[in-house]
């Protein structure tokens, strides 16, 4: 069970997008499925194409520095820093913050144009995740349609590798939806492609500030 505090960041969502009461149940369950992965020492792994590439990006930054809270390291950090770099234990500990650990499976490019030459081009994403995905990590897939043969494919690899799903489509769902492919399916209520995407970024904000919230928050 995640903090009260941290449950409310959905309902503040909600009041600030009123369209976004129809996926209330499968925000908290996102909200839940991030925290009790990281409760338990583990990463979030985020991907998707295009416009959705960079909100996984997005995701990402937002997860592994501060967002909204400042992040401060704790006592046992500092006595490390100073006991392995004391002189510049001073500078890390006034800049560095605590990190939620994430991944963006967009970014490798060296990794995913290899293996888009050498082997096959969709499943490029389900090859990151055979090989770093561990059982209690958590995918954000993001899919606009809920169509991408890619995303897809993660899907079905992070299943494979015991890892929990969470999907951010558009109000169809796509395929993600009807096939029951994702562990959460947060189908926002929008039909367009760039209104879908204008939704998913105050969605995906606000896991990253309840995530926060949860492990740097009062």
């Amino acid at each position: 069970m995640v903090k009260e505090s941290t449950r409310n960041k959905v309902s503040e969502l909600i009041e600030r997008y009123p369209a976004l009461l129809v996926c209330k149940a499968d925000l908290e369950a996102a909200v839940e499925a991030i925290c009790e992965s990281y409760r338990s020492g583990h990463k979030l792994i985020a991907c998707g194409n295009g416009g959705s590439a960079s909100d996984a990006e997005h995701i990402v930054g937002e997860l592994m520095k501060g967002f909204l809270l400042p992040r401060k390291l704790g006592s046992d950090m500092e006595a490390k820093m100073r006991a392995v770099c004391p002189d510049e234990a001073d500078y890390f500990m006034e800049n560095l913050q605590g990190a939620l650990p994430a991944l963006s499976m967009v970014n490798q490019v060296a990794l995913n144009t290899a293996f888009a030459n050498d082997q096959a081009p969709d499943l490029a994403f389900a090859q990151q995740l055979l090989g770093m995905g561990d059982a209690g990590d958590v995918l954000v897939a993001i899919s606009t349609s809920g169509n991408s043969t890619n995303v897809i494919y993660a899907l079905q690899m992070a299943k494979v590798k015991g890892v929990k799903t969470i999907a951010l489509t558009g109000k169809s769902g796509g395929k993600i939806k009807s096939r029951n492919l994702a562990d959460v399916c947060i189908c926002v209520p929008d039909d367009e492609t760039f209104r879908i995407q204008e939704l998913h970024l105050p969605v995906y904000h606000m896991l990253c500030i309840a995530a926060e919230n949860e492990f740097f928050g009062e």
